[in-house]
């Protein structure tokens, strides 16, 4: 492990996989306190997270150390929170909510691409284009909120505030947040900026509040009502939960389409087969949610594209009773490390798994595969009763964002294959610059 810092701290992936190549699905490391384990087998990540999930918690340093700042909110309260927060905000994602997100796509994919087209066959950060447009469509869908004109702002200070908090979680002994170090100067300047943008959301719901009887509009209503027993949130708790959205609902959503325009940019054929599902809806705007049966392809392409790049490449769970994995005895306190990123490259389940092919989430007759998608080795989202709240929004917005630029823009890669960089998402290192040119079209 000593001679392995190095590489932990810089390459995290490679790490990860040698361990599996090299000690097998059950890999414990040489850390006394507490017992730290990799389980990399589907089935074995399956026990932990849906078949005994009860018996594990989130009380680890990976949602301690990102509580510097998103809060206890829904992402990284521990189990007992939780409970309360996720009754609270499930009718956020009821299925209105989801019809709407295609007006909120569309609307946010029409002024990135009036912005593109203004600079025509110039390179853009396709990266930064993507965690804009998400943080847009986030904004209006869960809090009625405009954040186009803050939303490189708020990208900005999102990617700084991830990047401290990821360095922070793989250096223990760095200092406490109260230590005024550059690193925690910096993140809590970024934090700042995220609680100036729910301050004015507040003040902003705060002029136009819901009448008598008036059924709650978004997710900030549901923050803001009193719940069951009457009670309740504090401003805290209200921007816990705000926080953990801006940046858990963005940087998962950006960092899966900065992924397919990458991957459909290095296949062609994948690349003109989304366009040929697309472009009978670009004359009417771009596709409804009701028109997402009719792009089965499209959503293999997301499929896919999360499975070989999970954004939550990497689950902890800390048990709270004893258990055996595997066949390998687990002590009460020990740490238990789930890769997505492992698991679904498992060789046990896919065929070829470092390959893209989106045909691996269609069965014959061209639809999607469910039994794929809700099987052991598909985790991108997590799995059990802490499957990600915001699942069904995010598949929905990737899906339509690819439906609605797809046809529109030529993509050429600029420099070399980008490098997968492993932080609280994975991002491409440096970016993603493409060249772009926006066709017209009829």
């Amino acid at each position: 492990m000593i001679r392995s810092i190095g590489e932990i701290r810089r390459d995290p992936l490679s790490f990860l996989n040698r361990m599996y190549s090299q000690f097998g699905d059950v890999v414990q490391f040489p850390i006394p306190d507490p017992p730290t384990y990799l389980v990399s087998h589907p089935e074995t990540a399956r026990r932990v997270l849906v078949g005994n999930a009860r018996a594990y918690g989130k009380r680890t340093i990976q949602y301690t150390t990102l509580s510097l700042v998103t809060g206890e909110g829904l992402l990284t309260a521990d189990t007992d929170e939780w409970r309360g927060q996720r009754r609270r905000l499930q009718p956020a994602f009821h299925h209105s909510t989801l019809e709407q997100i295609a007006d909120h796509v569309r609307t946010s994919s029409d002024r990135l691409l009036t912005r593109w087209s203004t600079n025509d066959d110039a390179v853009f950060d396709i990266d930064e284009a993507m965690m804009h447009l998400a943080l847009e469509v986030v904004g209006k869908s869960l809090f009625g909120a405009d954040l186009s004109g803050d939303a490189a702002r708020l990208a900005q200070a999102t990617v700084e505030a991830l990047d401290i908090v990821v360095k922070k979680a793989r250096s223990p002994l760095s200092p406490p947040l109260r230590v005024p170090t550059p690193a925690n100067v910096a993140l809590r300047s970024a934090v700042a900026n995220l609680d100036s943008s729910v301050d004015a959301m507040l003040a902003e719901r705060a002029s136009r509040p819901r009448g008598p009887g008036e059924p709650p509009r978004d997710m900030l209503d549901l923050l803001l009502a009193a719940d069951d027993e009457g009670r309740t949130m504090s401003r805290d708790e209200v921007r816990n939960q705000i926080i953990t959205f801006i940046v858990a609902g963005h940087e998962t959503v950006a960092s899966a389409l900065t992924w397919a325009w990458q991957l459909l940019e290095m296949h062609p054929d994948a690349l003109s087969r989304v366009r040929a599902e697309a472009t009978p809806f670009v004359g009417s705007g771009g596709p409804q949610f009701a028109d997402l049966a009719r792009l089965p392809y499209t959503a293999a392409v997301i499929d896919e594209v999360l499975r070989l790049y999970p954004p939550a490449w990497l689950i902890t769970r800390r048990s709270h009773q004893d258990d055996v994995l595997d066949g390998v005895e687990m002590k009460r306190g020990s740490l238990i490390i789930v890769s997505p990123w492992l698991v679904q490259r498992h060789p046990s389940l896919w065929e070829r798994p470092n390959q893209f092919i989106p045909e691996r989430f269609l069965d014959h007759a061209g639809q999607r595969r469910r039994d794929v998608i809700n099987g052991p080795g598909y985790i991108p989202f997590g799995a059990g009763p802490r499957l990600c709240i915001g699942r069904d929004m995010a598949l929905v917005e990737a899906i339509l964002v690819l439906a609605c630029i797809a046809p529109k823009v030529e993509l050429t890669a600029v420099g070399p294959t980008p490098v997968a960089m492993p932080l609280v998402t994975i991002r491409p290192r440096g970016g993603l610059p493409m060249r772009l040119k926006v066709k017209r079209v009829p």
